[in-house]
C-alpha cells in the first residue's frame, strides 16, 4: 500500500514546473516573434491569417477538450479523471487567453471570410443570393458577439467548477461534488451546442455555400481527441515527480490510451459518416467541399489523414501493452497532436487557396500560441493541490495503487 497523503500539503513539484514553464515561455516568445516578422514581411496577407486561424483552432481544441473531459468526469466518475482533474480544471481557467489570442483574427476577418465584404448590387442586396439569405447570421458583429458568448459561457462554467472543487478540497463538504455534477450535466449541453455553432462560424463559414449537419459533431469529437492526446505527455511529466508518482500508475495510462483510441474512433465515425452522406446525396452545393480537397495537391493531405490520423494510431493503440507504457504512449500522442493540426489545416486552407502550399508561418503560429498557453496552464498548477486530496475516490486509488 502506498503511503498516505497529508491533506494540508500542496503537492506541486514547483522547481520542475518552473523549468517547464520557462521553456514554454521561451518557445512561445520565439514563435510569436517569428510570426510577427512573417506578418510584417508579408504585408499581413492571407498566408498569415490562414496560418494563424489553424494554429489558434489547434490550441483552442486542446483547452476546450480538457474542459469538456472535466465535465464528463464529474458526471461519470472514474479513477482516470480524479488524478488528472487539476490539469483539466487549469485548462478551463486558461480559456480567456484565447479571446486575447484571437484578436488578430477579429481584426482580419475580411482576409478569411468572403461574407465580410461581399459584392453588393444597386439595390443594396448581396449579388450572391445565398449570402443575402444568410446576411442576418453571417456578419462581423454577429460573428464576434457569438464568439464572446461562447467563451463567456465556457469560462463561467469552468471557473465555477474550479471554485467548487477548491472549496471541496478545503472543507470536504460533499455538497460541492453534487453541485459540480449537476453543473457539468447542464454545462455539457451548452458546450456541445455552442461548440457546434462555433464550428459553423470558425471553419464552415470559410466556404459559406457549403453545409454539413455532422460537421459540428466531428469538431467536438476532434477536441476530445486533442485533449486525450495532450494529457498523456503532461501526466507522464507529472507522474515521474513527487507527489504524483504516488498516484499515477500504468493503469491510468492504460485508461488514457483507451480514451484516445475511443476518441479516434468517434472522430473517424463522424468524418466517414459525413463523407458517405454527402457522397450518396451527390448534390452540387455539398460535394464541392470534397472536390476541392481531392485535387491541386490536397488529395495527398486527404490520404495522409486517412492513414496517419486514423489507421496508423488506431492499429497501434489496439495494443494493451503499449497503452500501459507511458513513454511509448507519449510518442503516439504527440503524433496524434500533429495530425490534429493537419486536420485543421485540411479543413481550413483549401477554402482559402486553390493550390496546396506550406508556409513557414504554419509552424511558428502553433509554437507561439501553444508555448504561451502551456506556460499559462502550468502557472495554474501552482495555485492549488495537484490532486483533489479530499476526494473519496482518491483514497481508493491509493489503497489499490
Amino acid at each position: 500500500m502506498r503511503e498516505p497523503f497529508i491533506q494540508d500539503a500542496v503537492f506541486a513539484p514547483r522547481e520542475d514546473l518552473d523549468r517547464l514553464q520557462r521553456n514554454a515561455l521561451i518557445a512561445g516568445a520565439l514563435g510569436v516573434g517569428a510570426t510577427a516578422i512573417g506578418y510584417f514581411a508579408g504585408g499581413g496577407g492571407v498566408a498569415f491569417y490562414r496560418a494563424y486561424l489553424v494554429g489558434w483552432l489547434w490550441t483552442v481544441a486542446i483547452a476546450l477538450g480538457l474542459f469538456a473531459l472535466n465535465m464528463i468526469q464529474h458526471i461519470s466518475g472514474g479513477d482516470w479523471g480524479v488524478v488528472m482533474r487539476r490539469v483539466m480544471e487549469a485548462s478551463g481557467r486558461t480559456l480567456p487567453f484565447f479571446i486575447v489570442a484571437g484578436l488578430p483574427l477579429a481584426f482580419g476577418l475580411e482576409h478569411l471570410y468572403s461574407w465580410v465584404n461581399p459584392e453588393v448590387g444597386p439595390d443594396g442586396a448581396y449579388v450572391d443570393a445565398l449570402l443575402e439569405h444568410k446576411r442576418a447570421y453571417l456578419n462581423s458583429s454577429a460573428f464576434l458577439t457569438r464568439a464572446l458568448v461562447y467563451f463567456a459561457g465556457w469560462t463561467v462554467i469552468a471557473y465555477t467548477l474550479s471554485y467548487w472543487s477548491n472549496r471541496h478540497d478545503e472543507t470536504g463538504n460533499e455538497s460541492y461534488k453534487v453541485n459540480m455534477q449537476r453543473l457539468s450535466a447542464g454545462g455539457m449541453v451548452f458546450y456541445v451546442l455552442s461548440t457546434t455553432l462555433a464550428a459553423v462560424d470558425w471553419i464552415m463559414s470559410l466556404d459559406p455555400h457549403w453545409f454539413s449537419s455532422l460537421f459540428g459533431f466531428a469538431f467536438v469529437a476532434g477536441q476530445a481527441l486533442s485533449a486525450c492526446a495532450f494529457i498523456v505527455p503532461m501526466m507522464l511529466f507529472l507522474s515521474t515527480r513527487q507527489p504524483m508518482d504516488k498516484v499515477v500508475t500504468s493503469k491510468h495510462f492504460h485508461d488514457y490510451g483507451k480514451l484516445t483510441l475511443a476518441g479516434i474512433m468517434v472522430w473517424a465515425y463522424f468524418m466517414i459518416s459525413q463523407y458517405l452522406i454527402i457522397w450518396s446525396g451527390n448534390l452540387p452545393e455539398e460535394i464541392t467541399w470534397y472536390i476541392d480537397r481531392s485535387s491541386n495537391g490536397w488529395q495527398t493531405l486527404s490520404v495522409m489523414l486517412i492513414v496517419c490520423h486514423f489507421a496508423l494510431p488506431f492499429l497501434i493503440l489496439l495494443s494493451a501493452d503499449l497503452k500501459k507504457r507511458g513513454k511509448l504512449l507519449v510518442l503516439v500522442s504527440v503524433w496524434i497532436l500533429v495530425m490534429r493540426w493537419l486536420d485543421f489545416y485540411w479543413q481550413s486552407a483549401p477554402s482559402l487557396t486553390d493550390e496546396a502550399a506550406f508556409h513557414w508561418l504554419n509552424l511558428t503560429v502553433p509554437v507561439g500560441l501553444g508555448g504561451f498557453w502551456l506556460a499559462l496552464l502550468i502557472s495554474q498548477f501552482k495555485t492549488r493541490n495537484l490532486v483533489p486530496v479530499r476526494d473519496s475516490d482518491l483514497e481508493e486509488i491509493l489503497a489499490h495503487g
